[in-house]
């Protein structure tokens, strides 16, 4: 069914449901995890075009994946993951679902109300918008 499902992180506690969520299907189908972060700040946008060094911010995200796939390997995945540099998040997840050919997206969402999302953005809805691998999305509860 699933080979490969792309997990964009935000490194908040939503990513926790997502991965809970995700475990059982991965496992059923045998599918590959490939975890992915777009790094927002200043460093992770214009990065590469003016060839700084990792920030701090950077630095954490990394730290962050590379436990995940450690924990999640040590589970028995095959997961690998990736820090996208100088990119919307959108643009990001949907470039790196096509590099690597995920047949799914499953992520979390922080479950905005209807005036957040159209001051904040929502990536969940422009991914659904502009891509047509199907997208599995888990709204987080958080308390």
């Amino acid at each position: 069914m699933y080979k490969k499902i792309l997990i964009p992180l935000d490194n908040s506690p939503t990513d926790k449901i997502i991965l809970e969520y995700i475990r059982p299907l991965a496992q059923m189908t045998q599918a590959a995890l490939i975890l992915v972060h777009v790094a927002e700040g200043f460093v992770g946008r214009l990065q590469d075009k003016l060839n700084l060094a990792d920030s701090e911010e950077i630095i954490k995200d990394k730290s962050y994946l590379d436990a995940l796939c450690r924990q999640l390997a040590s589970e028995g995945f095959h997961v690998q993951s990736l820090l996208v540099h100088d990119k919307e998040p959108v643009d990001g997840i949907l470039d790196t679902a096509k590099a690597e050919g995920c047949d799914l997206i499953a992520m979390a969402t922080h479950g905005h109300k209807f005036v957040k999302d159209v001051i904040l953005g929502s990536v969940a809805d422009a991914l659904r918008h502009r891509t047509d691998i199907p997208i599995l999305m888990i709204r987080a509860s958080l308390k």
